[in-house]
């Protein structure tokens, strides 16, 4: 069983270090690995919107490049209403490469949802979508 308390502290540290001077919208995530290993990612905008990056994809991508690829947990925070949910981007980003890994939504007054990403997406577009393709 995964403990969500440590995981969600990781998170709400990560989005204390999130840069975001445009939006003024903090997000941290913190991605679990079955070994036990914590990535932490956060928002980091850029004055060209297009290039910033969300929390979810930055701890993933920590974790991808440093070799890793069984996840037990993700947890993402803000401070929002409701448990923060993640970006359609981030909603395909996590389907592709942990689909079915649990993920807790939370936000800064201790509000959580445990989903998934099939869940957060459901009939995404996969990778068996290109498969399916007609060859050229």
């Amino acid at each position: 069983m995964v403990d969500y308390t440590q995981l969600i502290a990781a998170a709400r540290a990560a989005h204390a270090r999130a840069y975001a001077p445009y939006s003024g919208f903090n997000v941290g995530a913190a991605l679990l690995t079955t070994d036990g290993r914590i990535y932490q990612g956060c928002n980091i905008e850029n004055a060209a919107y297009p290039v910033c990056l969300c929390a979810e994809r930055a701890a993933l991508g920590a974790a991808w490049s440093a070799g890793e690829r069984s996840f037990a947990a993700l947890a993402v925070i803000a401070d929002t209403e409701r448990p923060v949910p993640p970006c359609g981007m981030c909603r395909q980003f996590l389907l592709e490469l942990m689909p079915d890994t649990p993920v807790v939504l939370a936000n800064l007054r201790g509000d959580q949802l445990v989903t998934s990403p099939r869940e957060l997406l459901p009939d995404g577009f996969a990778p068996a979508d290109l498969l399916d393709k007609p060859k050229a």
